[in-house]
């Protein structure tokens, strides 16, 4: 595509505003900075990734990686800004799912050990769990708002923390994967995922696109799981204090 072709394409931008400005939304300036931010990313991105290929060590793509993982668990831990060093949990829940995932794919050669494959599969996986991550503390502080006096209750009846929560939990894990679980059910009736649309566009064969895409999809729906139980596991203390007693309520 020439940068004439992509300049084209700012009609969409423009057209989006111009819906705003007529329905009186507020969201010209929000569409602007997003426009701008998205392409200065993308093309930040484009040359670190085309030095990190040219290069092809194993530590810059470590580098990268972790980099990935540091900048979801900062977005995602937005979410509970009153929980003490939950900025650590979420990175710890998110690198351990990375680790996990992307350790299984290369140790059975399912993906090949390469910068170019290692990097954007995991940007998928961490993306994902970024996703799950801010969905399953937002919910949890939700949860656990609505649902006080019936922690109280258990706790006052002599159940552990960990049994007081054990539903709430177990809520929040299953509506943070609604998501992942919903579009596995509609991929390839509503849409066609991304990474299978790249390899098609790019001419190479549709059978090969879509096992790869598989791949991606059992890979994110494993990512899913293990993101949000990790960070149950990890948060789930941070709401009771020192005498087993649940804190205040999370804003």
């Amino acid at each position: 595509m020439s940068l004439l072709s992509l300049s084209f394409t700012l009609a969409f931008v423009a057209f989006a505003i111009a819906l705003s400005l007529r329905q009186r939304l507020g969201l010209e300036k929000d569409l602007v900075v997003a426009s701008v931010r998205a392409t200065l990313q993308l093309l930040a991105v484009g040359y670190v990734l085309k030095f990190i290929f040219s290069l092809d060590t194993p530590w810059f793509t470590f580098l990268m990686v972790a980099a990935m993982v540091a900048v979801a668990a900062y977005n995602a831990g937005r979410r509970a800004k009153r929980w003490q060093a939950v900025f650590g949990y979420v990175f710890a829940a998110i690198a351990v799912t990375e680790a996990l995932t992307m350790a299984f794919l290369l140790a059975l050669s399912i993906l090949p050990d390469r910068p170019q494959y290692v990097i954007p599969v995991s940007g998928m996986i961490v993306g994902n769990a970024m996703v799950i991550a801010s969905l399953f503390l937002n919910r949890l502080r939700s949860e656990i708002a609505a649902r006080r006096p019936e922690v109280l209750l258990l706790l006052s009846l002599g159940a552990t923390p960990r049994q007081a929560i054990r539903s709430i939990l177990k809520d929040c894990v299953k509506a943070s994967m609604i998501p992942t679980i919903d579009g596995m059910k509609t991929t390839g009736l509503v849409q066609l995922p991304g990474m299978m649309t790249g390899q098609i566009i790019a001419g190479a064969d549709p059978v090969q696109a879509v096992r790869y895409q598989l791949l991606i999809l059992f890979a994110l729906l494993a990512a899913a799981a293990l993101t949000s139980i990790i960070l149950g596991v990890l948060v789930s203390p941070t709401l009771f204090n020192a005498h087993q007693q649940l804190r205040d309520p999370v804003e």
